[in-house]
């Protein structure tokens, strides 16, 4: 099979990646442990793979956007 799949990706990592890393001051933990306060965050919402980040803002209502990143923040606060 020649088809690339490399470029699917679940929308969600890369924003919790980034708040994980935003609040890593307010975690006793050490650097190493980060990615698994990300996979705990990761594993409380619910998948949404994408190809393009693009794809997803283009069909995303400003209410969809801002419950996205409601979700995003109570994941990471929760992990």
């Amino acid at each position: 099979m020649s088809t690339d799949f490399t470029s699917i990706q679940n929308h969600y990592e890369r924003p919790v990646f980034e708040a994980v890393l935003a609040a890593q001051e307010h975690y006793l933990l050490g650097e190493d442990l980060l990615p698994d306060v990300a996979c705990v965050a990761l594993n409380r919402l619910p998948p949404r793979y994408i190809r393009h980040a693009v794809d997803l803002a283009f069909y995303q209502s400003e209410k969809e956007r801002a419950d996205s990143e409601r979700a995003i923040a109570d994941a990471v606060t929760y992990a």
